[in-house]
């Protein structure tokens, strides 16, 4: 049985952050749940479940929402960043001033920050640095959507952390016989296979909403996994990383399921609609907009050849139509299969 923790922190009140907390919270631990806006969290609160992003489940009451991000971090233990990419960095220098010195700190976003180029938690080792708190960090990550966590449909992820200690503590923290969690230190390969899968899961959208079939998918998800793999290994991740959970078993996840927001925007641009609009329609963010570009960039950075990923950002960058993309796929060199490096 798991020591019950008290003020884990769980930053973020969308669906992916309730679901972590309420992951915690039904195991007795005590949960901080910190959102951006008072009146969602007054909601939440109040009606004990996030109504507006992971309706009809009852959060326990060792739960507590709070807009405060000093009440939510001022001295708790561990940290779980569930933020999107793009305002990571500003929400983690807000926490930074109230961290212990020796907090632990999880991202459970799956993304690399457009500018720098650097994974979520070579951001958050950055901040640590710059603050003076030698605090640890890590990364969940997964084949894992929010609602089935939420409904406790048996969901398996890993967490990797810079010591098998660490790991080993997350790990504990968050595991029941319905979300089992694997241990890794490969931190580097976990958010590389989490971040890169988005913009694959794009493609595979633009493919089943052009009509294109299962063929096609399975193609797609197999040359994907070839360019995550390569991208991600030439900068120092294990091979064996994007054969597990946080590589393969994510990336199919992600590019077949209905509930994969990155899948359903390739599906509305495969099927005819402007990014522009399907982005002003949606609630919750699709990491994979954003992450084609900064991954984009860092294969042009690591000279790293990424087809799917090239004609991803002609897309949603360059304006290119969906159908051009695919034929300038299907129309690449002939290659052989064990020709890893092209």
């Amino acid at each position: 049985m798991t020591e019950q923790i008290d003020n884990i922190a769980v930053i973020g009140a969308g669906s992916w952050g309730t679901a972590l907390a309420k992951v915690l919270s039904d195991k007795g631990h005590r949960v901080w749940l910190w959102g951006h806006d008072p009146a969602h969290i007054t909601d939440i609160q109040t009606k004990r479940e996030n109504s507006k992003y992971l309706p009809g489940f009852p959060l326990a009451e060792s739960l507590k929402a709070t807009s405060s991000l000093e009440e939510a971090v001022s001295g708790h233990p561990v940290i779980v960043m569930a933020v999107p990419s793009h305002v990571t960095r500003d929400i983690f220098k807000q926490i930074t001033p109230f961290l212990q010195t020796d907090a632990i700190i999880v991202s459970a976003t799956k993304g690399i920050e457009n500018n720098t180029l650097v994974t979520m938690t070579q951001l958050l080792a950055e901040e640590l640095s710059l603050a003076k708190i030698k605090g640890h960090t890590a990364v969940l990550s997964g084949p894992s959507f929010a609602k089935e966590v939420a409904q406790r449909i048996p969901t398996a992820v890993t967490v990797a952390a810079d010591t098998t200690k660490v790991a080993e503590y997350i790990q504990n923290l968050f595991f029941t016989d319905r979300f089992r969690v694997y241990t890794s230190t490969d931190l580097i390969g976990l958010e590389l296979g989490g971040a890169l899968k988005n913009p694959i899961a794009i493609a595979a959208g633009i493919c089943d909403g052009a009509g294109l079939g299962t063929n096609t998918r399975a193609a797609l998800i197999t040359r994907g996994l070839t360019e995550i793999t390569r991208l991600g290994v030439k900068m120092g991740a294990s091979p064996l990383t994007f054969a597990g959970l946080g590589g393969l078993g994510d990336l199919v996840l992600t590019c077949t399921g209905d509930l994969s927001r990155n899948r359903t925007v390739g599906v509305k641009l495969g099927q005819g609609m402007s990014l522009k609009d399907i982005l002003a329609e949606m609630e919750m963010v699709a990491e994979g907009v954003k992450t084609t570009k900064s991954a984009w960039n860092l294969a042009q950075r690591e000279d790293v050849e990424m087809p799917i990923l090239e004609q991803m950002h002609q897309v949603l960058y360059e304006d290119k139509p969906c159908s051009e993309a695919i034929e300038a796929l299907l129309n690449r060199d002939q290659k052989g299969e064990d020709e890893f490096a092209a």
